[in-house]
């Protein structure tokens, strides 16, 4: 399994607790041509491949365009990605446990080259921001037709 990069300039990490089996979040969130369709922030996906270690897929956001390759697939627990955009080496890292009856969806990230260095913390800040939103929206999307 990778881990994120702990001495990184970037790093941010965020969890949110969600009414719904882990199965179902990790489908949600492991859906990654469907990204744009729950997560506002997301313009456009492109799997190129089957969802497995090595598979490179495409997206746009708001901060452009992002290559990544997909790291660890193992459902319902863990779905881990690097990426490069804009100068910046990312590594994101989904993980998904359950506990008292409810799942935990964590997410964390590092961002290290250039940018990330020189601009340390608007960067972590935005990044922040942009973890709690995907969060918020996967919650939403993972509890709209859930029923236990």
């Amino acid at each position: 399994m990778i881990s994120v990069n702990e001495e990184a300039p970037v790093l941010a990490r965020a969890e949110i607790d969600i009414d719904a089996d882990p199965g179902t979040v990790w489908d949600i969130m492991a859906d990654i041509e469907n990204w744009p369709q729950w997560n506002p922030d997301v313009k456009s996906t492109a799997l190129r491949g089957e969802l497995k270690p090595s598979t490179q897929f495409h997206w746009i956001t708001s901060l452009g365009e992002i290559t990544s390759v997909l790291q660890d697939v193992e459902r319902p627990h863990l779905l881990t990605w690097m990426g490069k955009t804009m100068g910046i080496n990312a590594i994101h890292i989904f993980k998904i446990e359950e506990k008292d009856g409810k799942t935990i969806a964590m997410v964390e990230e590092s961002w290290d080259g250039l940018i990330s260095s020189s601009m340390h913390d608007r960067m972590e800040e935005m990044l922040k921001e942009s973890l709690i939103s995907v969060l918020k929206c996967l919650k939403k999307e993972s509890e709209k037709d859930y029923r236990p």
